[in-house]
């Protein structure tokens, strides 16, 4: 009797052992659940703070250069499980401090602009902000990929300020032409598409195609400079009128 009793209370130990493991471990995945949705929110808001000054830079680029060089921005967040797949890829721990320290890109922003010059003329003053660190350039225009891929690639780092705290965030911008995105896209179709016919003569074409499309950037560039060179540089007065008639409708 006294055996049976203590196989009971043995087994009522075991399981109240078991019980306890199983809420702790859900507890901690619980917390790491919140912590990474923290993470991404704070990336979130540090593609904010970006955009906003890529924003900025255009709405005064437009009243003194009369143009704007953005043509677009976007935003992207990395998702969760493309995460996971890259620090998997890399051999590297998941935590949420590794996903700090060793990925550049879970933000990204892409600044789509109409000419060559307007990539690094974007790049320098984003850059020279006080409160952007620039962490890294690969510049793929200068040197582009063995496929074709052109465009400017910057991680810099951000402070965001909270409620309570201020963080420094990384965020990857990618700045380029309409062309290169343009071609971007068409390539990133092919890079992901499964089962494609004659992939590689189709690689070899779209290669081909950046070449030309790089050459028509130069082109369209040197249009645009000759246009300018042509054009009657305005007098202080006329300055001042096109600004007050810039001032008097709405910015965007």
């Amino acid at each position: 009797m006294n055996e049976q009793l203590n196989n009971q209370k043995a087994l009522s130990e075991i399981q109240d052992t078991v019980a306890m493991a199983m809420m702790n471990t859900s507890r901690r995945i619980m917390t790491t659940v919140v912590d990474f949705q923290e993470l991404l929110m704070r990336y979130t808001c540090a593609l904010k703070e970006i955009q906003t000054k890529l924003e900025v830079l255009n709405t005064e680029y437009n009243v003194r250069m009369q143009r704007n060089p953005i043509v677009s921005i976007h935003t992207r967040l990395k998702q969760s499980v493309s995460i996971m797949e890259k620090m998997e890829r890399l051999g590297i721990p998941f935590s949420l401090e590794n996903v700090e320290k060793y990925l550049n890109d879970v933000a990204g922003v892409r600044v789509i602009c109409s000419y060559l010059d307007d990539i690094y003329t974007l790049a320098d003053a984003l850059t020279k902000q006080d409160d952007v660190t620039l962490i890294r350039t690969k510049d793929y225009i200068r040197n582009p990929k063995g496929n074709g891929y052109r465009s400017l690639h910057l991680i810099v780092s951000i402070p965001v300020f909270f409620a309570d705290s201020k963080r420094n965030m990384k965020v990857e911008v990618q700045i380029r032409t309409v062309a290169m995105d343009y071609w971007a896209e068409l390539e990133h179709q092919l890079k992901y598409k499964q089962e494609v016919p004659n992939e590689n003569e189709i690689a070899t074409e779209l290669k081909f195609c950046a070449e030309e499309m790089a050459q028509i950037d130069l082109k369209m560039l040197s249009i645009r400079k000759r246009i300018e060179e042509c054009t009657e540089k305005p007098t202080e007065d006329e300055i001042l009128l096109e600004k007050l008639q810039k001032i008097s409708f709405k910015l965007e």
